[in-house]
């Protein structure tokens, strides 16, 4: 708030100007010429003749006589007050006048004394316009009038002052601030004149409280003033060079040092675009130009050849063509290049894999028991579950700066106040808005204060006037438009309120205008709109808040606060369908409804959340079983179908997943980490994808088996099966896990926490799913193989056709349409050399949009955006951002610091002349000019130089010892404004103690128990530091959107920066916002290495797993490509980088894992079996070329199906559902960047991805199940594979026409 406290302008200037004028007037002579001589030494008025009526003030008489040497008491008198200048001069004034003048400076002194220059040209205008002697030289009486008491008193006249005099006047005056409030003192003197004529005219107009005649200031040019001479002394500048006159930096801008400049964040541009996106766009326009070039050069060499070879044949026409040569040595191309050697890793995580799968399946009910039993242990740990949903304790570390500012603040300054808030607002009109304000309106809204007033909360019983913050202790703290007029209708007269309205926009500080809590009411806090006409009586918007004490977390009080918001909420809540019958708006917010609604749309949400889920488990559980289902062995005998049915797997595997997150939930419950509302609403749904994805590989894998060893027991075929897909599952699992991990080593909790919980619940389910799930499917397999009923065990069935003995045979007669499409359409097209060319030019491209659209992306998390769809908050931020055009309170908080002390007072004052020119308030009084920089406005309330003002004697009725003396009167040394005379050590903190309880009142306009009363912390007793903590309070410029909050945000941190290093001071910045935004002045480092660090170990471990550092880098290039991708899709979908964006794109690095390790290793180790039949036409090329093709190929065929039906269907079915979520923040951060995860992921992995390593992978291995050699392989695939294809496209596979 901003406004002089308790002294209405128009109030003093009625004492001031009533009494300051008084002057003698002789006996007037009979022709009425009033002024009749101008010249030097005679006068043109004086003494006191008279009033123009009862209530009027004295004034003085025309009196155009000799000036006269006074007596010594009135020369010591008009000294004292009009300085030594006047120590030997004849004067036109008496005593009389001189008292009043006395009396009347001294009030003007308390406004302006802050700024020598200022109080030198004021009391020397009217000291010189009093008692000069030469009055008479530009003073003209033009009008007269008999008094009351039958003499001649003058009612006008002009008084003739130089241009130069009234500029440097007007100049030395006009920044002058005055009190806690910051107000300017020309407000109150000048009624806010802009000129300095503006400012002459307004002293001397006759107003019913201001001049009781009319004086005039014409200008010199203005007409011709015969014999008569501007009064044109030198008026002292504010920054003048004698100290005895130069203002202090908060008053003059022109003393103050120059700050350095602020090296701001540049951004590089190239005309509208980023220097990084110009940059990435350039390289790839070049890597396309060598490109075109290279491949020009090939085709053209190409033809050449062929030219050359056709002349050759012509030379040696009856020779065999050497593709006649090669034709059947590439035949089997496949088995020629496949591998011949054994990566040790895989070996041992084969045979490890294989014997933990063989023990699992011999021994099932014993792995399930003790499965289940280590995770009810582990689900003990939910006795200490608790949800963190205090945002604070969720978005910055305790170990944060923030976060130990706040509980700073917090203890010894008392939490922040409560704000409840309404918006009034016309807008309902089809024309669109239109003003708020009438007479009935205002009428309804005084009720409606009231109806607030008297209300008591239901469970406690609590009244506004118990809960309300109260700083007077006589009346609580209410911005409205109400406090105009005293908090009562019965004051709002009908025909008088727009005036009285404009008068106190005008003038808050007005004696009439101040509210009952005695702090003005400036116009932009309780009106909204006005400035589009700037007349207030236009107002669209009326704005009333009621600010209410805050209090510990958790403790009676707050809760008795809680319980009296919910009353008004109920309250307003019925006031919007009252403004609605009136056809207007009301929004409103109270301090809890911002948690209310937040926990109202996760409420929501879950109901999503669940049917997110379901999906993902009916698909699975269907999923599963038509690997072994198709609908030919359906149609052939029904029956199968209820055999062959993997619906009780699927539903096992989904109990799996959740055991997992219980049993990770349980163990960080247990060790005191809570959840958060992110872990409740993506935990799950992660694991669950990544769980899904395993159940698929491990049954596919199962049935492959099956079909190449169907004679084996069902114990060796799940050996072999979890053999061949651990060390894959081992791959993704421990590659997601550290991911995850890592995101526990950062402070922000919600990161942090969200980490700890992810790691836990993946690593987990992959233990799970390699030992439970394993064991059910062995009493799944035994199930089928027994002839029993899905679902209904204890049923067996009859009618089964007796083929199925053949373990495999259901799924295998009948290959799938994705898998053939796979491998004969899709992984031969792909692998194509110019498709090859085509899709790397493409992906290139996507990265490269990717980069250019980085510096695209916005930092913050818009509030509107986490209610759900209707919340009553939405039009009220609305409200607040159209409307509300005062910024956030900003506190500059100064610890451990002595202010007792000289030396540490002069660090932070800024009024007197020696203040430090970097000190605290004129730092900040000098970025406050620059607000588009630093996001400061407005004056600072400095209470140490507003403490050392109510000690200046001349406010006689500040401070007032217990005998009744002034303070300070005879003190030796005495008050000055150098500082010198200013008390310290236990005096300072005495008079310190007596100003905190003072009142701020009309007589004393500095008292500290309003303003200041919660701005220091005193210790009398303690004397090392008796104030160990204080602030200064400022405000921020008016801030509209999350980029204006992060860097006013970074902008005081800067300041207090500035200042705690040039004056050796702890300063801090608090404002209570700030700790929402502290993680964004990290977030973008934070998230470079979170995601540097998950891909530099998803290189690592995919190197050391798969036994290549080349296919380990592409894999990690598809990841990299695949967040790239990612991030550029946040740019384009306005999804911003916060906490809950950074969590998502950490889990974008897990899954985009989980899309490519089953498809590398598979390339690395490489199925003999699928190998053998990969088509001539793809092994084209140098040798190493042809393996790779081959084997890339191959790894399509083996896993691409359950890729792209385990993992991207399940995906996307499951984030589809998000998309109808009333949450915004679900719809933006969780349905768009998981959506994009799908798509991207998806296309990396099964484009980019197999060309990458038919490209650029690294060598390959002999798969385990391999080591009985060549012959023992093609044999097995004669009895087995080969009846995965009908018998007469067998030998067409191979041909080069496939």
């Amino acid at each position: 708030m901003k406004g002089p406290w308790g002294l209405s302008r128009a109030w003093f200037l009625g004492n001031l100007l009533l009494i300051l004028y008084l002057c003698g007037v002789a006996r007037a002579s009979n022709d009425g010429n009033w002024t009749v001589k101008h010249e030097a030494g005679r006068c043109a008025l004086k003494g006191q003749c008279g009033k123009k009526s009862f209530f009027g003030g004295q004034l003085p008489c025309p009196d155009n006589s000799v000036a006269q040497k006074p007596d010594d008491d009135t020369r010591e008198q008009l000294v004292a007050i009009c300085g030594d200048k006047w120590t030997d001069e004849a004067i036109c004034c008496d005593s009389d006048q001189i008292d009043a003048l006395s009396t009347n400076l001294k009030r003007a002194e308390s406004i302006i004394s802050s700024c020598p220059a200022c109080k030198e040209n004021f009391f020397n205008l009217f000291c010189t316009f009093t008692c000069s002697p030469d009055q008479s030289l530009f003073v003209n009486v033009t009008e007269t009038e008999k008094a009351n008491t039958g003499k001649l008193i003058v009612t006008e006249l002009d008084n003739l002052w130089s241009d130069n005099y009234g500029k440097g006047f007007y100049n030395s005056c006009k920044d002058v601030k005055f009190g806690a409030t910051g107000g300017k003192a020309m407000d109150f003197i000048g009624g806010g004149a802009k000129d300095y004529t503006a400012f002459l005219k307004f002293l001397g107009d006759t107003k019913p409280f201001g001049s009781p005649f009319q004086i005039n200031f014409p200008r010199p040019s203005s007409g011709d003033f015969t014999n008569m001479i501007t009064a044109d002394p030198e008026a002292k500048a504010c920054n003048s060079t004698d100290e005895a006159y130069r203002c202090a930096c908060v008053d003059c801008p022109g003393s103050c040092p120059e700050l350095p400049k602020v090296t701001e964040q540049e951004y590089c541009y190239v005309g509208a675009l980023p220097c990084l996106s110009f940059a990435v766009i350039i390289v790839y326009c070049v890597f396309l130009l060598l490109l075109v070039t290279a491949v020009s050069g090939h085709v053209w060499y190409q033809k050449h050849s062929q030219r050359k070879s056709e002349r050759l044949q012509l030379l040696h026409d009856t020779a065999l063509s050497d593709d006649e040569d090669e034709g059947e040595d590439v035949r089997h191309a496949g088995l020629l290049e496949k591998p011949q050697r054994q990566y040790w890793i895989n070996s041992g995580c084969d045979a490890a894999f294989s014997k933990l799968g063989s023990v699992c399946a011999s021994f099932p009910l014993i792995t399930i028991s003790v499965s289940i039993l280590i995770v009810a242990l582990l689900s003990i740990g939910w006795v200490n579950f608790a949800v963190e949903t205090d945002p604070v304790r969720l978005w910055v570390s305790p170990s944060s700066a923030a976060a130990t500012e706040k509980e700073f603040f917090d203890t010894n300054f008392g939490p922040f106040y409560r704000a409840e808030q309404a918006f009034l607002v016309n807008d309902t009109h089809p024309s669109g808005p239109g003003p708020v304000l009438s007479y009935d309106m205002l009428a309804w809204w005084f009720d409606l204060e009231n109806r607030v007033q008297r209300f008591r909360s239901m469970k406690e019983g609590a009244s506004l006037e118990q809960v309300c913050f109260n700083p007077t202790g006589e009346a609580c703290v209410v911005q409205s438009i109400t406090g105009y007029f005293g908090g009562s209708f019965a004051n709002v007269n009908p025909n008088t309120w727009q005036k009285v309205l404009r008068h106190c926009t005008e003038q808050p500080g007005s004696q009439e205008c101040l509210p009952a809590f005695q702090q003005p009411l400036q116009k932009d806090i309780i009106l909204g709109g006005w400035d589009k006409t700037d007349d207030v009586l236009d107002a669209e918007a009326l704005i009333t808040t009621w600010v209410v004490n805050n209090h510990a977390q958790g403790s009676k009080k707050e809760a008795i606060a809680m319980d009296w918001e919910e009353m008004l909420k109920n309250l307003l809540q019925d006031a919007q369908r009252e403004a609605a019958q009136r056809g207007l708006r009301l929004s409103f917010s109270t301090e809890m409804s911002l948690e209310q609604e937040l926990n109202k749309s996760s409420n929501t949400d879950a109901k999503i959340v669940v049917v997110s889920y379901i999906i993902m488990f009916l698909y699975a559980s269907l999923a599963l079983g038509s690997t072994t289902l198709t609908v030919k062995s359906i149609l052939h005998n029904p029956a199968n179908a209820m055999i062959q049915s993997k619906f009780t797997l699927g539903v096992i595997g989904i109990v799996i997943v959740l055991m997992s997150v219980s049993a990770s939930v349980g163990l960080f419950s247990a060790c005191g980490i809570k959840v958060t509302l992110i872990i409740a609403e993506v935990i799950p749904f992660l694991v669950l994808a990544v769980g899904v994805d395993n159940i698929f590989l491990i049954v596919h894998e199962f049935e492959r088996v099956n079909l190449s060893h169907p004679d084996e027991s069902v114990e060796a075929r799940i050996s072999k099966a979890l053999g061949r897909m651990g060390p894959s599952i081992l791959l993704s699992a421990s590659t997601e896990t550290v991911a995850f991990a890592l995101g526990a080593a950062v402070g922000m909790p919600a990161v942090k926490n969200f980490a700890a919980y992810a790691a836990g619940a993946v690593l987990i389910n992959a233990l799970l799913q390699v030992t439970m799930f394993v064991s059910v499917l062995t009493l799944n397999q035994k199930r089928v193989e027994s002839n029993r009923a899905d679902c209904f065990p204890f049923i067996k069935i009859k009618r089964v056709d007796s083929k199925r003995q053949s373990a495999g045979q259901f799924g295998y007669e009948e290959e799938g349409g994705l898998q053939k499409f796979i491998r004969k359409v899709y992984a031969p097209t792909i692998l194509n050399r110019q498709v090859k060319v085509a899709i790397i030019v493409f992906f290139l491209g996507i990265f490269t949009a990717g980069l250019a659209l980085l510096p695209t992306i916005a930092l913050g998390l818009d509030q509107r955006i986490a209610f759900p769809r209707g919340s009553y908050l939405i039009p009220f931020f609305n409200d607040l951002d159209e409307y509300f055009n005062t910024g956030p309170p900003v506190y500059f908080v100064i610890r451990d610091l002595d202010v007792s002390a000289r030396q540490h007072q002069q660090e932070l004052c800024a009024r007197y002349s020696t203040c430090h020119s970097y000190s605290l308030t004129n730092v900040l009084e000098q970025e406050s000019k620059r607000p588009e920089i630093s996001y400061i406005t407005g004056s600072t309330a400095s209470w140490i130089d507003d403490y050392f003002t109510w000690l200046n004697p001349t406010n006689a009725a500040c401070c007032v010892e217990d005998n009744g003396k002034t303070c300070f009167a005879d003190r030796d040394p005495p008050w000055n404004i150098t500082l010198y005379g200013m008390p310290e050590d236990g005096e300072f903190i005495h008079y310190l103690t007596k100003w905190l309880a003072a009142p701020t009142n009309e007589d004393c306009p500095f008292g500290g128990a309003a303003p200041y009363s919660n701005a220091l912390v005193v210790h009398p007793d303690h004397t090392d530091n008796p104030i160990p903590a204080s602030h200064f309070r400022t405000s921020h410029t008016p801030l509209k959107s999350q980029s204006n909050f992060i860097q006013a945000y970074a902008s005081a941190r800067r300041i207090a920066e500035t200042v705690s290093a040039s004056q050796g001071v702890d300063v801090f910045p608090y404002s209570k916002f700030y700790i929402f935004f502290d993680q964004y002045s990290t977030i973008v480092s934070l998230a470079g290495t979170l995601l540097g660090s998950a891909v530099l170990a998803v290189f690592f471990l995919t190197s050391l797993l798969l036994g290549s550092l080349a296919t380990g880098a592409v894999v990690t290039v598809t990841v990299i490509g695949i967040v790239v991708s990612i991030l550029g899709t946040m740019a384009l979908a306005n999804v911003s980088l916060n906490a809950i964006s950074l969590v998502n794109l950490v889990i974008c690095v897990g899954i985009a894992v989980e899309f490519c390790a089953h498809i590398a290793r598979a390339f690395q180790f490489p199925s003999s079996t699928i190998l053998a039949k990969a088509p001539t036409h793809i092994t084209g090329g140098g040798r190493m070329s042809r393996g790779r093709d081959a084997r890339a190929w191959a790894s399509l065929v083996n896993v691409g199906g359950s890729v792209f039906s385990g993992i991207t269907v399940t995906k996307f079915l499951g984030v589809v559902v998000l998309a109808f979520s009333r949450s915004k923040v679900f719809e933006v951060y969780y349905f768009r960047v998981w959506l994009a995860l799908v798509v991207w992921a998806a296309m990396w992995a099964l484009v980019w991805l197999p060309v990458g390593l038919s490209v650029a992978g690294g060598e390959g291995y002999l798969a385990s199940e391999n080591e009985d050699g060549v012959e023992e392989d093609l044999n097995r695939r004669r009895r087995g594979y080969g009846r995965l294809l009908p018998e007469e496209e067998d030998e067409d596979v191979d041909s080069d026409d496939y």
